[in-house]
């Protein structure tokens, strides 16, 4: 069978018995910090525009609930909303050699469904699996070409929320082709939003939930897509990528979990600037700012061609792409959280004096190790002449590094509180819920929205 065929099968045999124990709990742990993220997101300017048109385009009641507002719509309006919030304070998982945010496209579009079907915690499980492994493949498959223009979140991420939804949907291994080819042929996302500050990043992420979404519902109905989605002489590797690799697409399906290898966000920060912040908070953890007079972090070509554009840090959303402005927040403050990132610290002077010290050198030993590895290396010059390096070889939040289900919670609970998305109440409930997703028998009601509200 060809790649994309291949993966079709995988997504309809793919049962929640087949899954490894460990799969099962890192889906739970994926699934508490996917919520939390979503929650963070509350009053958030580009997900209340989104909101807002749900509420005029979309049903006053419905199966599925947008979890910011309280209220229940349409599973298409709600993975639209819950995919926009879930991305907007950056701290939302990502995988590291697909480059790809997994959690912000897949868990929007199969909780919306999940709660429509009222399917159980298995069968939620398994389809979120099918998602990840779905969307990190082909994410894979793309290659580093295509991440230099597109923002593989919102292209492969397509294909994703379409595998867990077909998961859900229980459609056959054609029905489910067919639904991948109805995504791939959706798939969009360009980085070009970046040099204006723009709100796209959060459109990518919701359209991606609701058009794999789409996707999935129309095949079940019978609407047919094309067949090599992915590998296909037009298809997706063929017009988003000079260096694809349709073999990775269906590479070792059921053997390695892909899922395993998500990353956990410790800074709320794009994920490039993740590893020259843990390199340069082990200096700045003893040193003052003040003593500082000169930061050079080595970085791997994707983090110049992405923070770039960002580096001047116009507004909140844009300061968490500038490597600058990160690592004044690590030098100054030795943190970069969710609460650092406001317009107090865009105004403050110290922040920005700092920001004016960093300087992203490309380095080819960390560019040749990078998607695998993302590597950390800061040189700092001191202001009395001395010089430090610190190198970091696997950033707080990778799987070799991973955060514990006691530092998840405690994430859980400062996302929730952000922007009092949720009462500490609520939370506590939320994660008891998730530490036990097996034994739920359905998804409904994870902000004690009734049905019908």
């Amino acid at each position: 069978m060809t790649p994309t065929a291949t993966l079709a099968s995988f997504i309809h045999e793919l049962s929640y018995a087949q899954l490894p124990a460990a799969v099962v709990e890192r889906t739970e742990d994926l699934f508490l910090d996917w919520i939390a993220s979503a929650l963070a997101g509350k009053d958030s300017r580009p997900v209340n525009a989104l909101a807002r048109f749900a509420e005029t385009m979309g049903p006053a009641t419905g199966s599925s609930e947008i979890l910011l507002l309280r209220r229940r719509s349409s599973p298409y309006f709600a993975a639209l909303v819950n995919g926009a919030a879930s991305h907007v304070v950056e701290q939302d998982d990502v995988h590291n050699s697909s480059v790809f945010h997994p959690g912000t496209v897949v868990f929007p579009a199969a909780l919306a469904t999940a709660q429509q079907l009222g399917s159980d915690g298995k069968a939620f499980i398994a389809a979120v699996v099918a998602g990840y492994e779905t969307g990190i493949r082909v994410g894979e498959a793309l290659g580093r070409s295509h991440y230099k223009v597109f923002h593989t979140t919102g292209t492969a991420g397509t294909l994703a929320a379409a595998a867990a939804v077909a998961k859900l949907l229980r459609l056959d291994a054609t029905k489910t082709l067919h639904a991948l080819g109805s995504a791939g042929t959706q798939a969009a996302g360009l980085w070009e939003f970046l040099r204006d500050a723009a709100d796209s990043k959060q459109l990518h992420t919701a359209k991606a939930a609701v058009d794999g979404l789409l996707a999935a519902y129309v095949a079940c109905d019978g609407f047919t897509g094309a067949s090599r989605i992915v590998e296909g002489e037009q298809g997706m590797l063929a017009g988003m990528s000079s260096d694809g690799n349709p073999d990775k697409v269906a590479d070792k399906l059921g053997e390695r979990w892909a899922l395993l290898e998500t990353s956990f966000k410790f800074h709320a920060s794009c994920r490039h600037t993740h590893p020259a912040a843990d390199a340069l908070l082990e200096i700045a953890k003893s040193v003052d700012a003040g003593e500082i007079s000169k930061v050079r972090a080595h970085v791997h070509q994707a983090a110049i061609d992405v923070l770039g554009p960002a580096e001047a840090a116009q507004n909140v959303h844009q300061s968490k792409f500038s490597m600058g402005f990160v690592l004044s927040l690590i030098a100054v403050r030795k943190r970069a959280s969710i609460i650092d990132f406001n317009e107090a610290a865009l105004a403050d002077a110290e922040l920005r004096a700092f920001q004016k010290k960093v300087e992203m050198v490309y380095d080819p030993e960390i560019d040749a190790a990078y998607p695998a590895r993302w590597i950390g290396l800061v040189e700092v010059e001191m202001r009395d002449g001395r010089r430090r390096t610190s190198r970091v070889e696997v950033p707080k939040g990778d799987p070799q590094n991973t955060l514990s289900r006691a530092e998840l919670e405690d994430k859980a609970h400062r996302l929730a509180a952000y922007r009092q998305g949720a009462s500490v109440e609520e939370m506590e409930r939320i994660i008891q819920r998730v530490w036990t997703l097996p034994q739920q028998a359905n998804l409904s009601g994870l902000l004690a929205c009734q049905a019908g509200q």
